[in-house]
């Protein structure tokens, strides 16, 4: 997430041609050789052919990726005397060369772009492609080259202006959804629980069967939780940078992330990882929508490494060679089918499988992740009248403005409260003092956990619930039609759920 300083250091000396890189590079640092070799001479500068160690300090930190390209290159022809050294010094300089000498985008610009900031050089050199994410940092000027030759005249002392970027104007630009809940027919039930979830942060869970809608409804989440601001943008935009997924020419993540990897990922594509970390789903997801379809069909370990990140907002990976942390505040939308064959609630299917394959089913799922979902609710298969309907729903602007109104009452209430942001983060003791019942309310409760056999766990994530529905209202107190609304929302825990119970 960070980026560090590396110091190109260039000797050349009589003898036999001869190229040593060392300072602990990575096979694509090995392979700049040929890419720099190329691209110097078809740019019309003579290659060295002397004996050429190269030294990438400091030594003991491995060294990866193809950013050194264009440094190497650089401190090449400095050494040969075809550039001023004193003036490398002012620049932080990344860029991957192409065979002609073309500059190619690298990833971590905009890490970069702050480290040249914090190092108080004068400005950072980048591939035109990574000029709009570099530009997005304040107080550091970014220029933007096309190819070696460019970047040879800059450092010779020639005109270049800093790139530009109004960041107000591309915050706005890249902040436009190209869905909308107004596409979803019916399923109002499930478009008022996503609601409730969006306002409170409340992960959730959607069983249905096949076709239900459950993917268009998830990938809608996004469109109804409150615009990001820039620091949400910038910090989005960093875990992006750092993956690699920055689109060329793209400045800024504008909108929430939504991301929806296959069930046969591993543990650590989802939660990151590897000999040298990298964010998994968990941290691209951050700021926004982490949706995970067929959910018992994901491996146990995947979902176990879940918890963490789901309870504490970031991840921490140590690996004999690094240790690293990655935000991780994320919505998490789940779904998957009543049972295996996928038809248990669906009036015009008939279901094959026994009790005991759905009980199986769900059971792949733990109690301690279960826990961590507050909203499970039934995604029922659309009618045909549903289906040919043109009346159109409520817009996403419209139901955003009511999230942000809720989630504007909980950053009142919970002001000065460590790690508590919204009714989803309520430990028992918050539950206790911003949870409060009256008589008819309890009296709901009550009934509901003799009768439905409500579980201790579920009665707390009712009250959370139940107080979110209160904020969409407007209301200081939790009242019983909340409690009502908020006891539909626990599907599994319901004994009348006939083989679930």
């Amino acid at each position: 997430m960070e980026a560090f300083p590396v110091e190109v250091e260039v000797d050349l000396s009589p003898g036999m041609p001869y190229f040593a890189l060392v300072g602990l590079p990575e096979a694509a640092v090995k392979e700049s050789r040929e890419r720099v070799q190329s691209a110097m001479s078809n740019s019309g500068f003579f290659f060295p052919l002397k004996k050429m160690r190269i030294n990438l300090a400091p030594a003991d930190i491995k060294k990866e990726g193809t950013a050194l390209d264009l440094p190497i290159a650089i401190g090449i022809l400095a050494a040969a005397g075809n550039i001023p050294a004193g003036r490398l010094e002012k620049f932080l300089v990344l860029g991957e060369l192409s065979l002609d000498g073309k500059l190619r985008g690298v990833k971590g610009a905009l890490p970069s772009a702050v480290l040249a900031r914090d190092m108080g050089l004068d400005g950072i050199v980048v591939p035109a492609d990574n000029g709009p994410e570099a530009a997005v940092v304040e107080g550091i000027k970014v220029y933007a080259l096309e190819d070696l030759s460019g970047a040879v005249e800059f450092f010779r002392g020639g005109s270049f202006s800093p790139c530009q970027l109004d960041r107000e104007k591309a915050f706005n630009d890249y902040s436009i959804y190209d869905v909308d809940f107004s596409e979803v027919k019916g399923q109002e039930h499930a478009k008022r629980a996503l609601e409730v979830a969006a306002a409170g942060a409340h992960n959730v869970l959607m069983i249905g069967p096949p076709g239900s809608g459950k993917t268009m409804l998830a990938r809608r989440v996004p469109t109804i939780l409150p615009m990001m601001v820039l620091e949400e943008s910038l910090e989005t935009t960093r875990v992006h940078s750092v993956a690699g997924l920055i689109e060329p020419g793209q400045a800024l993540v504008a909108t929430r992330p939504f991301r929806a990897p296959h069930h046969t990922i591993s543990d650590v594509g989802l939660i990151g990882g590897g000999s040298y970390p990298r964010p998994g789903e968990v941290s691209l997801a951050h700021n926004g929508v982490l949706f995970l379809d067929e959910l018992p069909e994901f491996t146990r370990g995947a979902l176990e490494v879940l918890r963490q990140p789901m309870e504490d907002g970031y991840v921490v990976i140590t690996r004999a060679k690094a240790s690293v942390r990655f935000p991780a505040r994320f919505t998490l939308i789940a779904a998957m089918n009543p049972c295996p064959c996928g038809y248990y609630t669906d009036p015009r299917h008939n279901c094959t499988c026994s009790a005991h394959q759905i009980k199986t089913y769900t059971g792949r799922i733990s109690g301690p992740l279960l826990d961590r979902i507050d909203i499970h609710i039934e995604v029922p298969a659309l009618s045909y009248d549903e289906l040919k309907s043109k009346r159109e729903g409520e817009p996403s602007e419209k139901i955003r403005g009511r999230v942000l109104a809720a989630r504007e009452r909980q950053a009142a209430r919970f002001t000065g409260e460590r790690g508590v942001y919204f009714n989803a983060h309520m430990t028992a003791r918050h539950i206790k003092r911003h949870c409060a019942v009256d008589e008819a309310s309890d009296a709901l409760l009550r009934a509901a956990i003799e009768r439905f056999g409500l579980s201790a766990r579920a009665y707390s994530r009712v009250l959370k619930v139940a107080r979110t529905i209160a904020d969409l209202e407007a209301s200081d107190n939790i009242q019983a039609h909340h409690i009502s609304e908020a006891i539909q929302y626990r599907v599994l825990d319901r004994a009348t759920w006939g083989k679930y119970g």
